[in-house]
């Protein structure tokens, strides 16, 4: 009888303990559930919240389109009566943005290329006036393709990679400064305003770019600001590929020691692969430009 009773508390406290654990189990799995289902409504709203400011953005793009067309013909008006604006040399800070918001209310890409590079000494002025300039722009992300692509994916001028990577700090500067004129005025920075042809564009120039890497000797020999320069395009244009993460790393290695790869590196979703490095990047702290 004594062993019978110790036999069935045993067997008692293991059903007790099994139920006790599918309960635990269950309880986690309904609060996974509940997770899930947290998410997922949200998700739906999110999609529902840019559906529907979708309009609403596109209504406040229109008229900045429309009083940017009516400011470029009022401009090229105003050329024709008085002449060309001298876009030469600048005295002050006032005088650099009017000479910016001229050559981007004509959508002059190669004017405005060549207006940049002339003044690597005013690159801080630069770095403030360009974004306020491109505003004016019908269509700054156009203008900005256009006058990268001086230089990038490759030199159009001739003179080869060097020339190129000359311009490196142009090309940054300018691409920096079109992230927040591309902002969404309803749904902020997690929607960019680009057209689809100048989006499609953008991602035509990076497979060019990646594909050169082979003819120029792969990655070890690309020089560090030719990296920048595609790296920041990707971030600018919302146009990074998770299937190219690999190639993403080897490029921020192999530049680790310039100022602003710790920032592109996560902007191009390297933060979760490589946490441990990030913080020890960049090896060396100057200003590259």
């Amino acid at each position: 009888m004594t062993s019978c009773n110790l036999l069935w508390k045993e067997l008692s406290e293991h059903f007790t303990s099994m139920e006790q654990n599918l309960m635990k189990k269950s309880e986690a799995l309904r609060q996974m559930i509940e997770t899930l289902d947290n998410q997922t409504q949200s998700s739906i709203e999110l999609i529902k919240h840019r559906e529907v400011t979708i309009d609403h953005s596109v209504e406040i793009a229109e008229g900045k389109v429309e009083e940017r067309v009516r400011a470029a013909l009022d401009s090229l008006e105003k050329a024709r009566d008085c002449g060309d604006e001298d876009t030469g040399e600048v005295d002050d800070g006032d005088g650099l943005l009017s000479a910016l918001k001229s050559l981007c209310l004509k959508m002059d890409a190669r004017g405005f290329w060549g207006f940049v590079i002339a003044r690597k000494k005013e690159l801080e002025n630069l770095r403030s006036q360009i974004p306020v300039a491109l505003v004016d722009c019908v269509d700054p992300p156009k203008l900005v393709l256009e006058a990268v692509s001086e230089v990038f994916p490759v030199d159009k001028r001739g003179g080869g990679e060097k020339v190129s990577n000359d311009f490196g700090w142009a090309c940054v500067v300018i691409l920096e400064s079109l992230i927040p004129v591309m902002v969404d005025p309803v749904m902020g920075k997690s929607r960019l305003l680009v057209t689809p042809s100048v989006k499609e564009k953008a991602k035509e120039i990076a497979e060019t770019w990646k594909a050169s890497l082979e003819e120029r000797g792969g990655i070890e020999n690309v020089k560090t600001p030719d990296v920048h320069t595609f790296l920041q395009h990707l971030v600018t244009f919302g146009i990074v590929k998770k299937d190219d993460l690999a190639l993403y790393r080897k490029l921020v290695v192999g530049s680790a020691w310039r100022k602003q790869m710790p920032k592109l590196a996560v902007s191009v979703g390297l933060g979760d692969q490589m946490p441990g490095n990030l913080s020890s990047l960049p090896l060396i702290t100057i200003r590259c430009f």
